[in-house]
């Protein structure tokens, strides 16, 4: 997808937000509040660095447990790219134009990704991962 054809979707995705109820999918809700933990760790570890006197320590507690939202991030942005694959599916979109959208170079490519996303996914549901 060219640079300003993303931009374009980014817009009416955004868009899409002021006509929508606020309780979306839980798993965006906690993947969006942990991007946002990151965030301020790297924001404030950037601060320390400049004004060790304003900005509040970073202790290696604090890296650690920003570590550890990874996996569980992994985990919800395999969750959330699984809906949105069905939905594209629903919606009648071929795996060529889904490997196109995802940066694939065919549609067995994309099509295999999903069938991983799902075995991944069954596989920590059940404890085996």
């Amino acid at each position: 997808m060219a640079p300003d054809s993303r931009r374009i979707a980014h817009e009416r995705l955004a868009a899409l937000t002021d006509t929508l109820p606020a309780n979306g999918d839980m798993a965006a809700s906690r993947l969006g509040g942990d991007v946002v933990l990151l965030g301020r760790l790297l924001a404030a570890a950037a601060a320390g660095r400049n004004d060790a006197d304003q900005s509040p320590e970073i202790l290696p507690d604090d890296v650690g447990a920003a570590l550890g939202l990874f996996e569980d991030m992994r985990v919800q942005l395999d969750r959330l790219e699984t809906q949105v694959v069905i939905e594209a599916r629903r919606l009648g979109m071929d795996w060529r134009l889904i490997a196109q959208h995802q940066g694939l170079n065919s549609s067995q490519a994309a099509s295999q990704r999903y069938q991983r996303l799902m075995t991944r996914l069954e596989e920590i549901r059940q404890g085996i991962r």
